[in-house]
């Protein structure tokens, strides 16, 4: 049996055009074992108050590739709605189709160590880096 370490995998999202963690986007864990290898979907969580995904499910043995996906879309339809109501004589402001509806992300791991995976989003832009 072997004793080799898994990696595991944190994130969270800022929302950089308000200045505040974004809240309730939708993300997807995948995983693969080497580079021709199809991705195979983790799990499903969601980010929290504090813009962070608590929940990610454990990196089986012999990853070495993971992708997230964050489902933007309906989080800046959110967004939108909110600010219309806030400012009604605005509607034409931020009205319209979403520029980035998911952000995906693909990267690779190596067992025993641990990747935090922040993003910074905006409406029409996002950074991502590997933090601590």
């Amino acid at each position: 049996m072997s004793t080799e370490a898994t990696a595991s995998v944190s994130t969270h999202i800022l929302d950089t055009s308000i200045g505040r963690p974004a809240a309730g986007v939708a993300v997807t864990l995948s995983a693969r074992t080497g580079p021709g290898a199809e991705w195979v979907p983790l799990g499903d969580s969601s980010t929290d108050a504090d813009g962070r995904c608590k929940d990610l499910p454990a990196l089986p043995r012999g990853t070495t590739g993971v992708r997230l996906v964050f489902g933007t879309e309906a989080y800046f339809l959110t967004q939108q709605a909110e600010a219309q109501q806030d400012a009604p004589a605005n509607r034409d402001s931020g009205a319209g189709p979403v520029f980035f509806p998911e952000v995906a992300i693909a990267f690779a791991v190596v067992p025993g160590e641990h990747y935090h995976v922040p993003l910074l989003l905006n409406p029409f832009g996002y950074s991502v880096y590997r933090g601590s």
